[in-house]
C-alpha cells in the first residue's frame, strides 16, 4: 500500500469498505485497519451481522429439475 493508504481517514476508509468487503480481499493486512481500533471494531460488527444473517437465511439448493420445470412452463405460454 502507498503512504496515502496508511494516512487514510476513517471516513475515507469506511466509504470504501463496501467495495473492499465485496471484493473478498483479506482486510487483516490493510494499513488503516492495523492502526485504527474504531474501524477494526466496525468491521468486526459488520462481520458478526453478516454471519447472523447467513444463519437466519441459510442457502438452499434448488431442486435438480428446476430449470426443466421453468422451461416447461415457458413452453406452455
Amino acid at each position: 500500500m502507498t503512504d496515502d493508504a496508511k494516512k487514510m481517514s476513517c471516513e475515507d476508509f469506511q466509504s470504501h469498505l463496501p467495495e473492499l468487503i465485496a471484493s473478498g480481499a483479506d482486510l487483516s493486512s490493510d494499513p488503516h485497519l492495523k492502526g485504527c481500533e474504531l474501524c477494526r471494531a466496525l468491521l468486526a460488527d459488520l462481520e458478526a451481522i453478516a454471519e447472523a444473517a447467513r444463519q437466519l437465511f441459510p442457502v438452499e439448493e434448488p431442486p435438480d429439475d428446476l430449470w426443466k420445470k421453468i422451461q416447461s412452463k415457458l413452453d406452455k405460454e
